[in-house]
């Protein structure tokens, strides 16, 4: 019989067949996100090199960039380099990976909840942005703005739905018209 103090944590359980993986930043995945995350991501190549880098770590990465705000060069060294985790967030960004995973997550906590997977209700909200020197700019004349604009639309439970920045001189409701 194997007793507690006979296991090493830092061993893999030999039952389960996978590693006790430790936590190094709150930022990081839990296993039971892993899993769930998991089956979007690309498969590993039948032909070519194997990769090299884990992609559970990639994305432990991505998570800490988002959370601290830091830029792609400040990346501590307990994840992949930095421009191993640059070059799989732009292939994750091609493959629109956030806004599929962010898609069936909210249908999910929809479902959840015991509501419709599309919400049939909801609240958009717009904020004007300075921004004089922007390539594509405009003048909210509510606001006396010259820039841009960004509307947020949430469903009646607050859950976001969608991020869109235009012009400052569009207003909320041809937004509305524009993504439907």
């Amino acid at each position: 019989m194997i007793q507690a103090w006979d296991v090493d944590p830092s061993e893999p359980w030999p039952e389960a067949g996978f590693e006790k993986r430790s936590k190094r930043y709150p930022t990081d995945l839990t296993d039971e996100e892993w899993l769930f995350i998991q089956p979007f991501l690309p498969p590993v190549a039948k032909r070519g090199r194997k990769p090299g880098t884990d992609l559970r770590d990639v994305l432990d990465a991505l998570r800490y960039l988002a959370r601290t705000g830091g830029g792609w060069r400040m990346l501590p060294n307990d994840f992949p380099p930095w421009q191993t985790v640059y070059w799989w967030f732009r292939r994750f960004v091609r493959r629109l990976l956030s806004r599929t995973i962010h898609d069936v997550t909210l249908m999910l906590d929809r479902e959840r909840e015991g509501r419709e997977q599309s919400p049939t209700a909801t609240v958009v909200d717009g904020q004007s942005i300075k921004a004089p020197a922007a390539e594509k700019r405009g003048f909210d004349a509510g606001k006396k703005v010259v820039g841009r604009k960004r509307h947020i639309t949430v469903d009646t439970d607050g859950q976001l739905l969608m991020v869109n920045l235009t012009t400052a001189d569009i207003s909320d409701s041809a937004v509305l018209k524009r993504s439907s």
